[in-house]
């Protein structure tokens, strides 16, 4: 189900003649007086000459410009490729992000060029690993439903950074990374950007299993008959309504040298039709989109073991089809989620908070060391925080170096509180708690809804706990950007990868 092209990447040190390619990419930046040339491998007379002619050529140096010209001699490709670095100051260094966005903006927009060069400044391992990740993340094509090759261009499939970083393990090992990582926002993508009619709750958990092939995994699926006895009402309760019966899908990465143990949460609703308290029609197709968060904690558990790093690492897809029939839930109507607990369901179209109720529990009972949940679960995220900022709320202990991770990643992502206020909101009438709550504050109101369910640790405290909103940046309706393109984003998968490697750094 999920066809991804995999780029191969490479660096170059000396003579640009001697690897041959498509295209060589250098950076502009904008300077205060004007686009400016940074640091290339072209010789100082080829140099200047383009310098003189930035402004004659239009070339302004605003991120994600490309500005294609004839190759010269010395590069040994047919196009020399411009690209804008955005604003840059009196040294013109560039921040990983910037690299980032430069690089897969380029390979993004140069696809039909199988090898590309990326000539852009790297001062250090650090930097050549922030340009193979963005061509790694800017070669990318969904492509698998179209019956016709016909004016479709193949994403770049070879990169080559030239730099003067030398060759060892060190950059050996970042290259690799920045290809698993590379492949695991991609396979996220091309999960979302799966149409519902071959993405469904068994399809998926087929798909899991799937790109689990050759890593060191397990994989073990719920079935409606086994969620049914085991009581995950909140799952059953939502994926009802369909005849696609809703599914529990549990990724453990388990090394025994393992030094943490982190438990990762994914809503996957399949299609949201919002149930009986039924969506407008108006924009109802992008709800194909609403199990991004069950993409994200599925190939995020993969990257990590793809990168054998030392942690557990369990992943719970909960996975249903929202949708209206006979058998659909119904406002008013009360589950037993699993665990115990009822909730009074007030409005169907609320429906995420209760599949990850459901796995927020199971992943308790593990005891793992933090349990972070991603998923698209409001409107009211994008209200507050647009559609490129996912919001992070929960225990301090884990939002903070969530938001450190996301930084050092280039995600981006903004803690909020979790007012006390709003708890009474949820209060019902007739079960332990309701499945909505106060309007204002919607995005806050729903991770309050989903603290009720996290469990205690060994200890007796309640396990740290993080959710993440990525209702606005998971899917991308505007113009591609950057390396990010139309539809599926992939977001948070690097931020995910960063946290764990940022939380083994700190207790090595």
């Amino acid at each position: 189900m999920v066809k991804n092209t995999e780029i191969h990447l490479s660096t170059l040190a000396r003579d640009l003649k001697k690897a041959p390619s498509d295209a060589v990419v250098i950076g502009v930046g904008q300077g205060p007086d004007g686009p400016v040339l940074l640091e290339n491998p072209l010789t100082a007379k080829s140099a200047e000459a383009l310098t003189d002619s930035l402004k004659v050529l239009g070339v302004t140096g605003a991120a994600d410009q490309v500005v294609r010209l004839p190759g010269l001699p010395e590069t040994g490709a047919g196009v020399l490729v411009l690209a804008g670095v955005g604003k840059v100051g009196a040294d013109r260094t560039l921040a990983g992000e910037a690299l980032r966005q430069a690089a897969g903006s380029a390979v993004r927009q140069l696809a039909g060029f199988t090898t590309v060069v990326l000539a852009l400044p790297t001062a250090g391992v650090a930097d050549v690993a922030a340009v193979a990740e963005g061509a790694a993340l800017g070669s990318y094509a969904f492509t698998e439903y179209r019956s016709s090759r016909d004016g479709l261009k193949d994403p770049v499939s070879n990169a080559v950074i030239y730099t003067d970083v030398a060759d060892g393990p060190e950059l050996r090992s970042a290259l690799v990374r920045a290809g698993l990582v590379g492949k695991a926002v991609n396979a996220t993508r091309s999960l979302v950007n799966q149409p519902p009619s071959h993405l469904y709750p068994e399809s998926f958990a087929e798909a899991a299993k799937e790109l689990s092939k050759g890593l060191p995994v397990k994989v073990t699926v719920w079935d409606e008959k086994r969620l049914e006895k085991e009581g995950f009402g909140g799952i059953m309760g939502v994926g009802k309504g369909s005849t696609r019966q809703p599914r529990l899908v549990k990724v453990e990465y388990a090394p025994a040298k393992a030094t943490a143990k982190i438990a990762l949460v994914g809503k996957g609703i399949t299609f949201d039709t919002g149930g009986i308290s039924i969506k407008p029609a108006l924009g109802m197709g992008d709800m194909k989109s609403d199990m991004a968060g069950a993409a994200v904690v599925l190939n995020t558990v993969l990257a990590i073991a793809g990168l054998g790093l030392p942690v557990k690492a369990t992943a719970w897809l909960c996975i249903a089809e929202n949708m209206p029939s006979g058998a659909a839930s119904r406002p008013a109507d009360v589950l037993t989620m699993f665990g115990g607990k009822t909730v009074e369901v007030l409005n169907t179209d609320a429906e995420g908070r209760l599949v990850m109720a459901d796995g927020i529990v199971a992943a308790s009972r593990e005891f793992p060391d933090a349990i972070i949940d991603v998923a698209t679960l409001t409107g009211a995220q994008l209200i507050a925080l647009g559609n490129r900022t996912a919001g992070v709320m929960g225990s301090d202990s884990v939002t903070g170096p969530l938001k450190a991770a996301a930084d050092r990643a280039g995600e981006l992502v903004w803690p909020m509180p979790l007012p006390e206020e709003l708890r009474p909101s949820l209060d019902s009438q007739v079960a332990d708690l309701a499945n909505i709550g106060e309007r204002h504050g919607g995005m806050m109101t729903a991770a309050v809804f989903l603290r009720e369910f996290v469990g205690k640790g060994k200890d007796g405290e309640q396990i740290p706990w993080a959710h993440v909103d990525i209702a606005g940046p998971s899917f991308n309706n505007g113009s591609p950007y950057g390396y990010t393109h139309k539809q599926g984003t992939g977001c948070t998968v690097r931020t995910l990868v960063a946290y764990v490697e940022d939380l083994l750094a700190a207790a090595a």
